[in-house]
């Protein structure tokens, strides 16, 4: 295991919040593919997505995790947080709003900004779930009850139902 500690491990320390790290070749950038490498179901390793609302005055971009074989409802989100229409964020404005890489943003590591963030209802019915870091190659296993007190995460229901 790394001896690296990120900002996302000091915000969960000083929160006494438990959390395991799982390392993994950071070339791997989908949720999926990650729960293949560290040995966990695709359906508790969750991505975090950068959504932009589109409303007039709307300034602050939101963070929406998702488990790997979820995909989001634009539609559903936009009705669920009270917007008209929001947008995904493409990979490189996703990268510049957190300044973080794509396949390692984590809201753990962007509670400082200070977005709303919400999850998809389905991770309340889990004890923990992995996510991102805040870094390509490593994530956290973190309780959910936790994790959404801390951050104060709204769950919703956001994911459109794949055809598998």
């Amino acid at each position: 295991m790394s001896s690296k500690k990120l900002n996302s491990m000091r915000f969960l320390e000083q929160q006494k919040i438990p959390y395991e790290v799982f390392e993994y070749d950071d070339s791997r950038h989908s949720a999926s593919e990650v729960a293949d490498l560290i040995g966990a179901s695709a359906a508790e390793v969750y991505k975090t997505l950068v959504v932009i609302p589109e409303d007039v005055g709307s300034k602050k971009p939101l963070l929406v995790l998702l488990s790997a074989p979820q995909s989001l409802d634009l539609k559903k989100l936009a009705c669920a947080t009270g917007y008209k229409k929001v947008r995904m964020a493409a990979h490189d404005e996703a990268e510049k709003l957190t300044g973080l890489k794509v396949g390692g943003i984590s809201s753990l590591a962007l509670t400082h900004k200070n977005w709303p963030v919400y999850i998809d209802q389905r991770a309340t019915q889990l004890t923990h779930i992995y996510m991102s870091a805040g870094q390509r190659g490593m994530n956290l296993r973190v309780p959910v009850a936790d994790f959404m007190k801390v951050l104060k995460v709204t769950p919703i229901d956001c994911a459109e139902e794949s055809g598998n």
